[in-house]
């Protein structure tokens, strides 16, 4: 299935994971007013002049890429959520550390306007 929004993507989940989904694209959207919604590589994402953040179901987590890449400090805060390759992967069974993921997505930012 391909999506043409985040509304479609959101709508081919599961109620309770596509509550998650709105609290990650509602707290980016409240951190970056700037940017603005898309779907790249199927996914949800947001770009802001190119694309910087992306959200994603899966059947056991909800995944974030790409790693952030700059921060040393919160690259450390990250361990217990980084996979071998440095994306986010968020357990549905564990609550979602919503604040946590903002600060993601304005380091994603950041990163991404530098190059």
């Amino acid at each position: 299935m391909t999506f043409a929004s985040h509304d479609a993507y959101f709508a081919s989940v599961a109620p309770e994971v596509r509550s998650l989904l709105r609290s990650i694209q509602t707290t980016v959207e409240a951190l970056l007013p700037e940017a603005s919604r898309c779907i790249s590589y199927n996914m949800p994402a947001f770009r802001d002049k190119r694309i910087f953040f992306y959200f994603a179901v899966f059947k056991k987590h909800i995944g974030i890429y790409p790693p952030v890449s700059r921060d040393a400090a919160l690259i450390r805060e990250l361990e217990p959520f980084r996979g071998e390759k440095g994306n986010l992967s968020f357990a549905h069974h564990q609550p979602l550390p919503i604040e946590l993921i903002g600060r993601v997505a304005v380091a994603l930012h950041r990163e991404y306007a530098l190059k």
